[in-house]
């Protein structure tokens, strides 16, 4: 027994004192650090509402969960209800425990956002979410205390060295060039693939999804430079468009590819391929279909600017 994990434990089972009272509360708070949320949120972003903040924002977020994942797999910390069998486990949970993925997703999300927008409002309310959001993992049964501060902590570290080096990297690959750019999007992913621990199941996902992004990111300012849908219909109907498609990617390329090996290899297809339709792909076609204006004084492709 471990004396750490137990006093969790006793935390844990304070929380689920409450349950099943707050079980439904707590399980829409848990959706908004789920994967299915950010598929939802981030081409959200990108494609309606800022170009350039969705653009830094899939990056942090996809780099932030291959940490996670490859986190996870070194410390190798069973969850609480695998630990002690009064844990009720509320819903699906797979993987190790430590750092929580949940916590450093909020993080890192939330905080990036309020740190663009600067709005008093977002910063209450990302606020709220970074706390409320892995409360919920605790009250749910699937992580300790010391699972979150592990999400904190790695997720305020990434958080910080973002802000700092994101603008000296892209200034610097704007000077490279097109070709130095495209070489960065290739090979930093596939480095992050070379050294996945373990299965790499989750790293392979978000660094395919990243190599993918990355390129589309670069193919967009090249034969798009797309500006947002100034109106709110024009907005929804882009998403609902960019969505619809990229929910049949994800569908028909798993119902194509799924059994086939080596399995490692189509799940990277499967994600670079859906990652290069949310970055490149759906630009296209919402330009191509009228839905969205070409960027006025265009630079031609030298960076995400």
């Amino acid at each position: 027994m471990d004396p750490i994990l137990d006093w969790g434990v006793g935390i844990v089972l304070w929380f689920q004192m409450s349950s099943p009272s707050l079980d439904l509360p707590f399980r829409i708070i848990t959706f908004m650090g789920n994967e299915g949320f950010f598929i939802l949120v981030l081409p959200f972003i990108y494609w309606c509402v800022d170009r350039r903040t969705g653009v830094r924002l899939s990056i942090l977020f996809l780099f932030s969960a291959y940490i996670n994942s490859a986190a996870k797999v070194f410390a190798s910390q069973p969850r609480p209800f695998q630990y002690d069998a009064r844990v009720k486990q509320i819903v699906n949970a797979g993987g190790g425990g430590l750092p929580s993925g949940h916590t450093q997703s909020a993080l890192v999300f939330w905080g990036y956002l309020a740190s663009c927008f600067k709005r008093p409002l977002l910063w209450v309310i990302a606020g709220l979410l970074v706390i409320l959001i892995p409360l919920s993992r605790l009250y749910l049964g699937v992580h300790f205390p010391t699972d979150l501060l592990g999400g904190y902590l790695i997720g305020a570290i990434l958080l910080l060295l973002y802000l700092w080096l994101e603008p000296r990297v892209e200034t610097w690959l704007v000077k490279k060039g097109i070709i130095s750019q495209i070489c960065a999007a290739l090979v930093v992913p596939s480095l992050m693939i070379f050294v996945c621990p373990g299965e790499g199941k989750y790293g392979i996902g978000s660094s395919a999804t990243l190599m993918g992004m990355g390129i589309g990111f670069i193919f967009e300012r090249l034969w798009v430079e797309f500006e947002c849908p100034r109106f709110w219909r024009k907005r929804i109907l882009c998403f609902v468009l960019g969505m619809g498609v990229l929910l049949l990617l994800r569908l028909g390329l798993y119902a194509c590819l799924s059994g086939l090996e080596p399995e490692p290899f189509f799940r990277f297809v499967r994600y670079s391929l859906m990652g290069l339709w949310c970055g490149f792909g759906a630009p296209w076609t919402f330009l191509k279909l009228g839905m969205i204006d070409k960027k006025q004084g265009a630079t031609g492709g030298r960076g995400f600017s």
